[in-house]
């Protein structure tokens, strides 16, 4: 990319941050399951169920979380780790999409497991980065193999979770580190995780944001996988290489509002 025309999409890239990086963003999408909570712990869980189910029209998601969150009495770390066997009952009618009643219990059984020895779910993240290592890809790798390390890990839930040892994009994994990771002024990431730097980030790749990569030039790649999801990446530190996820307000919003 010649300097004169990176320097005109970095501009033209910024300004868009700025406009769809707002509170305002917050209402239409998942990141505003999260958003209705204030205990740490209650944010990560919310906002990690909520990138999980992820898919489909937003308004259908944002419903079925807080259908999924009201079975908890809205207070889902209490839940997780103080429910009794009757109070899964509800969960047995809980689906969105291929996510069932199965891999709903199973995600309240390895939370449980999970907040029973540790104070935030970022710990499960951070087991797999080594020193020095330039995004979160083993730190994916390694959650996704330790959230199925329980005996009774369903083998169907397996799709539920992406692992670039699959070759996956994982976008919405991804997307979940940018809501916990990303620190920002505009109060729509969270930030609440420090053990991992934004700069570590991998920048989701839905179809919006790869409809207006590919456009943009900032996508070669001809299929959407992990290797995708790292060319975005590599392309948008052009810009900014501490805090490349920052455009993925830019391409989400270019891609919803102004298809």
């Amino acid at each position: 990319m010649n300097s004169t025309r990176s320097l005109d999409l970095r501009g033209f890239l910024n300004e868009k941050y700025a406009l769809y990086n707002q509170p305002g963003f917050i209402e239409n999408d998942p990141i505003c399951i999260p958003h209705a909570y204030s205990l740490k712990q209650d944010i990560e869980i919310t906002a990690f169920w909520a990138a999980i189910l992820a898919w489909g029209q937003r308004i259908t998601i944002i419903n079925k979380c807080k259908t999924l969150f009201e079975m908890m009495d809205n207070q889902p770390y209490d839940f997780i780790l103080n429910h009794q066997e009757n109070d899964l009952k509800p969960f047995l009618n809980f689906k969105h999409r291929t996510f069932n009643d199965i891999d709903t219990l199973y995600f309240i059984t390895y939370l449980k497991s999970f907040y029973q020895k540790h104070d935030s779910l970022e710990q499960a993240f951070l087991y797999g980065i080594k020193d020095g290592d330039a995004t979160i890809e083993n730190g994916l790798i390694e959650f996704h193999n330790q959230f199925f390390s329980l005996e009774e890990a369903p083998s169907r839930t397996r799709k539920h979770i992406a692992t670039p040892a699959r070759k996956s994009a994982c976008k919405r994994i991804n997307m979940f580190l940018r809501w916990m990771v990303r620190q920002d002024d505009q109060g729509v990431d969270f930030g609440i995780w420090k053990g991992i730097k934004p700069s570590q980030l991998v920048c989701p790749c839905d179809v919006h944001v790869e409809r207006v990569g590919r456009r943009l030039g900032l996508i070669k790649r001809k299929q959407v996988d992990w290797q995708t999801a790292l060319e975005l990446t590599e392309n948008l530190k052009q810009f900014d290489p501490f805090d490349p996820v920052k455009y993925d307000f830019a391409l989400f919003g270019l891609g919803v509002e102004e298809k």
